[in-house]
């Protein structure tokens, strides 16, 4: 499958993340403390080929607003509390808040900001008002072997992960 292809793929599949996200949001909302200002999970994430080169695509000349000289670990679109690349923001970023649930080392775990569900019940979470982390990384984790295999000349490994502030480096 060609490169264009893929790339559709990811985004269809960021579209229907991105919708169960906001489901999530609207049914969390009066336990989520997140809004504008709050970066407390901002960072220099990682992100898979696929990822990585769709951000670079979608996000374009925004790309220039981020941050040269940040410290390390910190994420270069992050500009006066603010993300300079939202519309094109890794998938990390898109679930950042709410009550994630995936497969530890030996049994599910749950995780969600310390911030957030500070008066709610941990034992009421359930797989319906959890965001299942697995099953959509699994899904990205698939389409970027695909990815990888697509590209000539091999840039990428199957397995490698591109930190966010490489995409400086890239669009200099």
């Amino acid at each position: 499958m060609e490169k264009s292809n893929l790339l559709n793929q990811f985004y269809q599949l960021r579209n229907e993340l991105d919708q169960h996200c906001a489901d999530l949001y609207e049914l969390h909302a009066p336990h989520l403390k997140c809004k504008a200002g709050c970066d407390m999970c901002c960072m220099d994430f990682s992100v898979l080929p696929v990822e990585f080169d769709a951000i670079r695509a979608q996000a374009g000349d925004a790309l220039q607003n981020g941050l040269k000289n940040v410290e390390p670990g910190q994420c270069p679109f992050l500009v006066n509390h603010r993300c300079v690349i939202y519309a094109a923001r890794p998938v990390i970023c898109r679930t950042q808040g709410l009550p994630l649930l995936f497969m530890g080392e030996e049994q599910w775990e749950l995780s969600a900001c310390e911030l957030n569900f500070t008066d709610f019940d941990w034992d009421e979470f359930s797989e319906e008002n959890t965001f299942p982390l697995d099953r959509y990384n699994s899904r990205l984790y698939m389409l970027n072997q695909q990815y990888v295999q697509s590209l000539p000349g091999n840039p990428y490994t199957s397995g490698q992960l591109i930190s966010l502030s490489s995409l400086l480096k890239n669009n200099d």
